[in-house]
């Protein structure tokens, strides 16, 4: 259920029948969850954020990325210093927004695990709502390992069984073979048509996702894959405020501590536990 400073959102003519946000109003009214909002422009707001996402996981699956473990990572050296440990860091020469749009447009130079594949889609997804100059102010530094993110993007877990489109949910595979531990889990993005996004598995159905999860289970195991009711979001509220910044406000770019743990496919809620 959606409400709008406090009262109960009321239909209208400003998403068309069948578009995209029309969508994902319907499926957060038909949840039992209250989702509150101060005003129509800051349901407007997350509403287009939540598309962006959803398009920015469509361009990666369409482009020439390479899903790859920490050891194997790649990049293009023009935009990023590549870490010993697989991290991506932005050059300090470069904007942050030229760094983020190379991922797409130059995507045969680039390999990384599905966490990280999560976090540049978040990037991508805000650029394209902040445009260049408040993002580079908002993003000034930006270091790409795994879940790490700057603080800006407030990005958090929630324990639910209430997806909405745009979401990243998050298939576990419990048995999975530790001679192939990218198998554990997958990180997707959720799409209205109710198929997912994951990094190296491609666009695909629940189903399908949860069956190529099974084939790489251990040997004699019994436990099948499952959808978890943890979904990752970024914080839309904070990121609306950032946009509503004035042109000459400073924005603090902040950087949580770095986790490098070594280990692909996993989902936000154990980065951050870790």
């Amino acid at each position: 259920m959606i409400k709008i400073s406090g009262s109960s959102y009321q239909q209208n003519d400003r998403w068309k029948t069948g578009s995209v946000e029309n969508t994902i109003i319907q499926w957060m009214n038909a949840n039992p969850t209250i989702y509150s909002y101060q005003s129509m422009d800051e349901l407007s707001f997350e509403l287009t954020l939540r598309k962006n996402i959803m398009e920015s996981a469509k361009a990666m699956n369409r482009s020439n990325v390479e899903f790859s473990l920490f050891k194997n990572s790649h990049c293009n050296p023009k935009y990023w210093d590549l870490t010993s440990v697989g991290g991506f860091l932005l050059r300090h020469d470069v904007k942050p927004s030229d760094a983020i749009k190379d991922i797409y447009l130059n995507s045969s130079k680039y390999g990384f695990e599905c966490a990280t594949a999560m976090i540049i889609i978040y990037y991508d997804a805000v650029l394209k709502l902040l445009g260049d100059s408040l993002f580079n102010k908002t993003f000034r530094e930006i270091y790409l390992y795994s879940w790490h993110a700057n603080a800006n993007l407030g990005v958090m877990p929630f324990e639910t069984r209430d997806l909405i489109p745009g979401d990243v949910a998050y298939f576990t595979n419990p048995e999975f073979n530790p001679k192939s531990p990218q198998w554990r889990g997958e990180n997707a993005v959720v799409f209205e048509d109710n198929t997912y996004f994951g990094h190296g598995i491609g666009i695909q159905t629940g189903e399908k996702i949860i069956r190529e999860l099974n084939k790489m289970r251990k040997l004699g195991s019994n436990q099948s894959a499952y959808l978890s009711t943890v979904v990752t979001r970024p914080s839309f509220k904070q990121l609306y405020n950032i946009s509503k910044a004035e042109r000459d406000d400073s924005v603090p770019s902040l950087q949580h501590r770095v986790n490098h743990h070594d280990v692909t496919s996993i989902p936000f809620y154990q980065y951050l536990y870790w």
